[in-house]
């Protein structure tokens, strides 16, 4: 998935990743896997040579070189010979596409809530819990392009690439400024169909992302509600409050049906890299807050949109894939896109395709609207209604017993002695 609008310069022989092509050709070591020739998968073999050399995948490193060669098996390099010839042949796949871009767009704006649900087990659509509309949370590290990617999704579905850019974009990640409210971007402008949530970058502290994530899928999003940390700098702490008095979050609460994970691909590939404890924590982190399992809707995890693919190699730009791939344990075909700040066709149809997979697997992860369903539950249902019974009939004895009783009239036939013994006495 992804688009370069340099793309046929792949072909030529001026660029630094056009030199992939007459030593790595896309149809060579694609017949070569495909077709199984062992030959193909020989150590000594052009396409391996050609992707040691080009694509900096480093496959050479596990040639003969003694004990190295036992960390890893033949199989498992032919595995990754695969993958990466695969991840190569989706970019020509893509431009083969182009043309179906304007049928992939209509599709996109003909969509409502539960419209590509599954039915299970004879379910009718009724019997879901179809939300008003339906909400895609984007998340990811300071800097990754999650605002920018907001602004590209929107001109894409409104056609109009010169269209003001909805969300703020921070400009220098290493400022402490960004995004710090909440923010529904209903996509397109005044449909009802999805919205994107942008959301505060995710912290350094691990904790901290755990407690945030948790409260946004388990409670839901809010717009304009303040996203702070205890870790904030008390300048920080200072300046939010002043931009927090004037505004108040919305009191609609909505539920998240799938989640967007962004990554700059420029950070990605300097922590693949690089032997600098430093520069591998942004892998690590990204591993990390990738894995929480609230961020999944039962078997199907987030999404990963690499960024900043436009400064890239496109040799880089399958590495990183390939990479992330690996580390984050989803298929990088399939799951992972590659957007890049390039205005061409194959990229709107990356993300076209993007938004179909996330509003495809919120439909298709939709809860039923009974909380109860076969044997076990009806039981519940009854015991449940035993103990609304029960609580009724204590509420009714309590306010029968702390009701104040009327006094007792003295009957016509009592005697007061004690007035007949004063007037006799007085």
């Amino acid at each position: 998935m992804g688009g370069e609008s340099s793309y046929p310069l792949l072909y030529s022989t001026e660029d630094e990743s056009s030199s992939l092509a007459p030593k790595f050709p896309l149809a060579s070591i694609t017949s070569s896997v495909f077709s199984g020739n062992e030959k193909g998968f020989s150590h000594k073999s052009e396409n391996c040579s050609a992707i040691n050399g080009e694509s900096g995948l480093n496959f050479g490193e596990f040639q003969d070189e003694g004990p190295r060669l036992s960390l890893i098996s033949e199989a498992t390099e032919r595995q990754r010979v695969k993958v990466y010839a695969e991840v190569l042949r989706s970019y020509e796949e893509l431009q083969s596409r182009i043309d179906r871009l304007e049928e992939a767009k209509s599709r996109i704006l003909s969509y409502t809530p539960g419209a590509w649900a599954e039915k299970i087990d004879g379910m009718d659509l009724r019997e879901y819990d179809i939300p008003n509309i339906t909400s895609l949370l984007l998340i990811g590290p300071k800097g990754s392009g999650k605002s920018s990617l907001i602004n590209k999704i929107s001109r894409v579905l409104e056609n109009d690439i010169f269209l003001s850019g909805r969300a703020q974009v921070s400009w220098n990640s290493s400022t402490e400024d960004g995004t710090y409210f909440l923010h529904e971007y209903v996509i397109p402008r005044g449909s009802g169909s999805f919205c994107l949530y942008d959301t505060r970058s995710l912290s350094d502290d691990c904790s901290e992302n755990r407690k945030m994530l948790a409260r946004w899928m388990l409670k839901g999003v809010r717009h304009g509600e303040l996203v702070k940390r205890k870790s904030d700098s008390k300048d920080l702490k200072a300046r939010l409050k002043c931009k927090a008095w004037r505004s108040r979050p919305s009191s609609q609460v909505r539920d998240i049906n799938f989640v967007i994970f962004v990554v700059n691909g420029l950070s990605v590939l300097e922590s693949m890299d690089r032997v600098d404890g430093k520069k591998k924590e942004y892998s690590q982190m990204i591993a990390t807050n990738f894995n929480n399992p609230l961020l999944s809707f039962k078997d199907d995890k987030p999404i990963v949109v690499i960024t900043h693919g436009d400064l890239l190699s496109l040799s880089d730009r399958v590495r990183i894939r390939v990479y992330l791939g690996e580390l984050l344990g989803v298929p990088p075909t399939r799951q992972i896109f590659d957007i890049p700040e390039s205005n061409d066709s194959a990229t709107e149809l990356a993300i076209v395709d993007m938004l179909i997979y996330c509003l495809e697997r919120a439909d298709r992860n939709l809860p039923p609207k009974n909380l109860f369903v076969g044997e076990v539950p009806s039981f519940r249902c009854m015991l449940l209604c035993i103990v609304l019974a029960m609580a009724v009939v204590v509420h009714v004895y309590r306010l029968h017993a702390h009701q104040p009783r009327a006094p007792i009239a003295p009957s016509p036939t009592d005697v007061d002695w004690h007035r007949i013994r004063h007037l006799w006495l007085g």
